[in-house]
C-alpha cells in the first residue's frame, strides 16, 4: 500500500483542483467559500479544545463534521462529480442547532443590549467563530452568482452563527462572568 503525501505540487502554479478534476485559480470565489468555512470548522475546533459543557461539546462535534460535508461540497464541481448527491444537507440539521439554540438560552439572562466580546478568552473564540461563519455565509452567497448553492447549505450557514452567538453568551454565564455591554456613551 502506497502511503499518501500531503503535498502533489499541482498547486505550485496557482490553481487548484476541484472535487471532479477542474483546476480553478486559487483566488476563485468557490476557494474563498469553503476555505473560509475550513477556517471556521478550525475555530470550532479550538472552541470544543476548551472546557465547555458535555453537550455543548457533542453539538460543536457534529457541526464540525457538517461543516466538513459543506465544505465538500462547496468544493465539487457538479458538472464533473455526482458527489452532490452524497453531500446533503436537510432541515434536520438546521433543527439541531436550533434545539441547542432554544435549550442554551433558557438559563440566559435576557438580552437587552448589544454586547461586546470578551469576558473570558473562550467566550472572545465563540465571537471569532461567529465573524468567520457570517464571511462563510458571504462567500456561499456570493457563489449562488456563479454556480447551483443548495438553499439548505446557506441556510445552516445561517443559523450557525447564531447558534454562536448564544454560545458566546452561555460559556461566560457558565464561568460566572459578567457580559460586557456596549455602551454607546463612551
Amino acid at each position: 500500500m502506497t502511503k499518501f503525501k500531503v503535498y502533489t505540487k499541482t498547486g505550485d502554479s496557482g490553481t487548484t483542483g476541484l472535487i471532479g478534476g477542474t483546476r480553478v485559480p486559487k483566488h476563485h470565489l468557490r476557494l474563498e467559500a469553503y476555505g473560509t468555512v475550513d477556517e471556521l470548522n478550525s475555530y470550532i475546533g479550538l472552541i470544543r479544545s476548551h472546557e465547555i459543557e458535555t453537550k455543548s461539546s457533542e453539538t460543536l462535534l457534529k457541526i464540525q463534521n457538517k461543516l466538513f460535508l459543506i465544505g465538500s461540497r462547496l468544493a465539487t464541481d457538479d458538472t464533473k462529480s455526482d458527489l452532490k448527491e452524497k453531500l446533503v444537507i436537510v432541515e434536520d440539521d438546521i433543527l439541531l442547532l436550533e434545539k441547542e439554540m432554544d435549550r442554551m438560552d433558557e438559563s440566559l439572562p435576557e438580552l437587552n443590549n448589544f454586547v461586546l466580546s470578551g469576558g473570558h478568552p473562550l467566550n472572545a473564540y465563540c465571537h471569532i467563530a461567529r465573524t468567520v461563519c457570517r464571511r462563510a455565509e458571504r462567500r456561499a452567497n456570493q457563489l449562488t452568482s456563479e454556480v447551483d448553492v443548495n438553499p439548505l447549505l446557506l441556510k445552516y450557514i445561517n443559523r450557525l452563527s447564531d447558534y454562536l452567538f448564544i454560545l458566546s453568551r452561555k460559556v461566560l454565564i457558565d464561568m460566572g462572568k459578567e457580559e460586557i455591554k456596549w455602551e454607546s456613551n463612551l
